[in-house]
């Protein structure tokens, strides 16, 4: 029976705590998107209509169709942004913490380029049907997204273990390969080439509660496991031989941490297509505000991540009246400016 390390707790936490603050704004932001829409809704029938299904004994004064609006449009769409939004957070802190780099992000090691693959792979060969009420796109696009991350790290491993340099090289390699492999399908696809573009571009439109059911089993156990071993993953950041001094199993720990980030990005990309920067600026942030500790960032970071696509995507619904912004677009336009200001920041830290 394997005995889990004791390691040196961190210093005394000075930094204030944000996570309850950023659950109530998440809550809020929540009913602000389903209250937003080209029917609008007041925000108190939708508290209301969201209390009632929850059993709270209400008059009711709104219609069915107001009721349907709110459940079964409006709602899981508002959830899987949250979710979404919390995994490519959490991955992305994940894997800033393993590479020791806060320039990484949740798609580092191949995993958008086997989700790319996946669900190009279902567009353009017109695969039809649906498993539980959920297309093929998504499942492939899943699919891909695992295979892809199992082949790198198998392409990578050295005896039980996967040096960071190794699987940075290896995903590099694999996402090449594959981004080949996915413009020969786009060529060949013909007419589906406009779904396959508009897919890659990131969104919620038309998502419901089965995407949202596909998505959030993987999550929460992602989440679960980066927060579960977020001081293993506090003594990495030390280094491996200093992680092995505290009594760390690293090749364990890592292989289980890729495995957390890998499997809540892949069901991020799953349901809602390539959505890019949020793992990138939601940790980096959130690291600045809560400190480094991993015990706390994780939910930190899967908090503000979940505040940050939902408005994203009540932004993108907004934004233009004729037709609705894919939300991928956005947080592009909003993340390569901040990219490149941390990309500044850490080059003037390196020089001085």
């Amino acid at each position: 029976m394997s005995v889990r390390p004791h390691l040196p707790r961190p210093l005394p936490r000075t930094r204030p705590t944000l996570e309850p603050a950023l659950g109530i704004v998440l809550l809020a932001v929540v009913c602000l998107a389903i209250a937003t829409g080209p029917a609008r809704v007041p925000l108190r029938t939708v508290v209301a209509v969201l209390l009632e299904r929850l059993g709270v004994p209400l008059v009711a004064t709104w219609t069915d169709a107001t009721a349907s609006i709110v459940l079964d449009l409006r709602l899981p769409r508002a959830l899987l942004a949250a979710t979404v939004g919390a995994a490519l957070a959490g991955a992305g802190t994940v894997f800033q913490g393993l590479l020791r780099n806060p320039l990484a992000d949740p798609y580092i090691i191949g995993v958008s380029a086997g989700a790319a693959f996946g669900a190009t792979l279902a567009l353009t060969t017109g695969l039809a049907g649906s498993f539980l009420g959920i297309a093929a796109t998504p499942l492939l696009a899943f699919a891909g997204a695992v295979g892809t991350t199992t082949l790198v790290y198998s392409l990578a491993r050295r005896g039980n273990d996967a040096p960071v340099e190794e699987l940075l090289l290896a995903g590099i390699a694999v996402s090449a390969f594959l981004a080949a492999v996915i413009s020969w399908l786009q060529l060949a696809g013909g007419e589906s080439l406009q779904r396959v573009v508009f897919w890659l571009m990131g969104g919620f439109s038309g998502r419901g509660w089965p995407h949202l059911a596909m998505a959030a089993p993987p999550v929460a156990v992602g989440l679960g496991i980066a927060w579960l071993y977020g001081r293993e993953l506090n003594a990495l950041l030390l280094g491996d031989e200093a992680a092995r001094a505290m009594g760390v199993d690293v090749p364990r720990i890592r292989r289980l941490l890729v495995a957390a980030g890998a499997m809540m990005a892949a069901a991020a990309v799953a349901a809602a297509g390539l959505i890019g920067f949020v793992g990138l600026i939601v940790p980096h942030l959130l690291r600045l505000l809560v400190g480094p500790d991993h015990r706390r960032l994780v939910p930190a970071s899967a908090l503000g991540g979940a505040v940050l696509l939902v408005l994203a995507d009540v932004a993108a619904r907004s934004a233009v009246t004729a037709t609705e912004l894919p939300v991928g677009i956005l947080t592009a336009a909003l993340g390569a400016p901040f990219f490149l200001l941390v990309l500044l920041r850490e080059r003037r830290r390196f020089w001085t």
